[in-house]
């Protein structure tokens, strides 16, 4: 579940441009979301970025630290990047330990022995410490995806059969892959950079209002498995941003390549861009499992029961994002998740919000994706990526539109508070 990136016209830049930074965010990238696998992999990528931002500034101090305050002048940039991505990496996806070790001694072979690499070697292992030990109450033992015991696991959802409360959906309503409702405790987590008590949301539509009706009713169109009213544009957008995690990472690493930021520049964005992305999982979970609102799969086969006469019962409706159950691995999917609000939309718009604060918003770019090889998609805006992510989901009918506006709602304030953190230093740049 990973994704790839394209330079578009007046974006220039390589993956490999000389910055450590970047070099290891896109090793990360390709990496984590397969050994760690999907949501837990942002908190990964989270820690992963807090240690590469401490070690940079422990060698010189332009920003402030985020855990581990050190201090390390004359140490090797290169070699403090290099040790504390290792040693994050390893901890949390041990599976991919051989190719991590590889990556790092060829990044290593390109310092020169001496006091400069000892020193960032260190440094590197202190920084990956100290954030590692920061989030060890979390509970997230490294292992098969999903994890089955510790904090995110509990409460254990038990659904109420109630109109409305969210019911388990194919594949993860029955054996060998449910029945379950994934990471009811994520919500508790302690956000990495957040106050998650200033991004609470009002809910839900009541099921008998007009609004819902609306939803319902768009959905039940657009997002239908063969629907007559949704265009191939935005069938190519559902399955485009299936997965908008990894894009997002790549969005940063081409926008810091771009305008030439330097390892202390590229720490502070790349860290900031994956706390926002962490923290809009947290809020947006919390919110998911206080709500449990019923996805369009069981609210459209059970709109008999919503008490709304503007809605249309269909036993057999199915969403686009679709594999039958007894197609295992299923490619695409009902998330096995309460509906609102939509985390696709909130982790976007609090990435593009942080991007933006940074670069401003009105940037070009083009994206390419894994879960939808060959399609290259053209933007003006981060907020105009964040947009298009979030409506995908309706596209794909996993979602309702209210819970894709609130979660814009909501990652745009996330994203607004994650940027003001990690400031420049007393003696900054």
């Amino acid at each position: 579940m990973l994704a790839g990136l394209m330079i578009a016209a007046g974006l220039t830049g390589s993956a490999r441009d000389g910055n450590a930074v970047t070099q290891w965010n896109q090793l990360a990238t390709e990496i984590l979301p397969v050994a760690v696998g999907p949501i837990i992999d942002a908190r990964a990528m989270a820690i992963l970025h807090a240690a590469i931002h401490d070690a940079v500034n422990g060698i010189e101090r332009r920003y402030e630290p985020y855990t581990a305050d050190l201090s390390a002048p004359g140490a090797s940039v290169d070699a403090a990047v290099a040790r504390a991505a290792r040693d994050v990496m390893i901890a949390v996806a041990p599976s991919a330990r051989e190719r991590i070790e590889q990556e790092y001694a060829a990044a290593l072979a390109h310092v020169p022995d001496g006091s400069a690499q000892d020193l960032g070697v260190t440094l590197g292992e202190q920084a990956a410490r100290a954030n590692l030990e920061r989030r060890a109450a979390d509970g997230i033992a490294p292992g098969s995806w999903p994890p089955s015991a510790g904090p995110i696991t509990e409460p254990v959802y038990v659904p109420t059969g109630k109109p409305g409360d969210y019911d388990f959906t194919p594949p993860f309503d029955a054996p060998p892959l449910g029945p379950i409702a994934l990471f009811p405790g994520l919500g508790r987590f302690e956000p990495f950079a957040i106050d998650l008590a200033r991004h609470r949301l009002p809910g839900p539509d009541p099921l008998s209002s007009r609004r819902y009706a609306r939803d319902v009713a768009l959905v039940q169109s657009v997002g239908r498995l063969q629907s007559t009213t949704r265009t191939p544009d935005q069938t190519k957008t559902a399955f485009f941003w299936f997965e908008p995690f990894a894009i997002w990472n790549d969005i940063t690493r081409l926008a810091v390549e771009h305008e030439g930021l330097n390892p202390w520049q590229a720490a502070r964005e790349f860290a900031l861009v994956n706390f926002a992305m962490m923290d809009a999982g947290i809020a947006c979970f919390a919110a998911k499992y206080q709500f449990h609102f019923w996805r369009p799969y069981t609210a459209i086969r059970r709109a008999a029961e919503d008490g709304n006469d503007r809605t249309e019962p269909d036993p057999n409706w199915l969403p686009l994002l679709w594999t039958p159950p007894e197609v295992l691995p299923p490619t695409f999917l009902i998330p096995p998740i309460p509906d609102y609000p939509s985390a696709a939309a909130t982790t976007s718009a609090a990435a593009a919000e942080v991007l933006g604060a940074r670069f401003g918003d009105r940037m070009r770019f083009t994206v390419t994706s894994v879960t939808l090889p060959g399609e290259a998609r053209h933007f003006r805006s981060f907020t105009g990526a964040a947009r298009e992510a979030g409506m995908s989901r309706v596209y794909g009918g996993i979602h309702f539109l209210h819970a894709v506006e609130d979660g814009w709602a909501q990652g745009q304030g996330i994203g607004r508070q994650v940027s003001r953190k990690l400031p420049r230093a007393a003696r900054g740049i």
